[in-house]
């Protein structure tokens, strides 16, 4: 089975937590088939008009400027890193409470009608990936679990909803590591306890494929 990893954070591991659910979670899976795609060191223009222009200059056969030539490129090579993965692991931060911008763009890369959707003739969305597991790995250094504070969450909420509701992936598990910055006195234990829950992921999804 392939696995694809969508590094969603640049800082460094020692600095960010879901940097460390990363890596935890990379050891984990040695000598699995893994690909990783970083969103921050992959070059990959804003969704926007140089995409739409793009397809327009496709179809008419024009020249394309770099931007869009570079788009294009870019959005092909997602879309076939998510096509031959079997199971898509996605780790990320809560920023302003939601997604990274790099990693908001990966998404729109992917979300495709045809390519992770479709319309039927009644015009309802039907999912195109069914046969596809996910796993999400987040971390958040407030709380946002309680039922105050959780329609504020839109990073964790926000990729459930578009590879399960809409792309229609499994979400085989889902590791949350929250409260570190709130609870200074209680980082090391919250953050170790999250680590554990990352490995064992890892070990049930090893197990999987053996």
């Amino acid at each position: 089975m392939n696995i694809l990893v969508v590094k969603a954070n640049n800082r460094p591991a020692s600095e960010a937590v879901s940097s460390k659910m990363y890596e935890t979670f990379m050891e984990e899976v040695k000598g699995q088939n893994v690909t990783v795609f970083d969103v921050f060191e992959e070059d990959m223009p804003y969704f926007g008009q140089d995409l739409f222009s793009a397809f327009a200059k496709v179809q008419a056969g024009e020249e394309l400027t770099d931007v869009e030539s570079r788009i294009l490129t870019a959005k092909q090579k997602a879309m076939d890193a998510f096509a031959a993965a079997d199971v898509v692991v996605f780790a990320f931060p809560l920023w302003n409470m939601t997604i990274p911008a790099k990693l908001q763009t990966f998404i729109d890369y992917v979300y495709q009608a045809g390519f992770s959707f479709k319309y039927n003739e009644q015009g309802q969305l039907v999912s195109l990936m069914n046969d596809k597991k996910v796993i999400l790995l987040s971390a958040r250094g407030g709380i946002y679990s309680t039922p105050e504070a959780a329609p504020l969450e839109m990073a964790s909420t926000y990729i459930r909803n578009i590879v399960s509701g809409v792309f229609g992936m499994e979400v085989i598990n889902e590791v949350v590591i929250e409260g570190h910055n709130a609870f200074p006195d209680r980082k090391d234990e919250i953050i170790n306890e999250g680590l554990a829950k990352v490995k064992e992921a890892a070990a049930q999804l090893t197990h999987q494929l053996v």
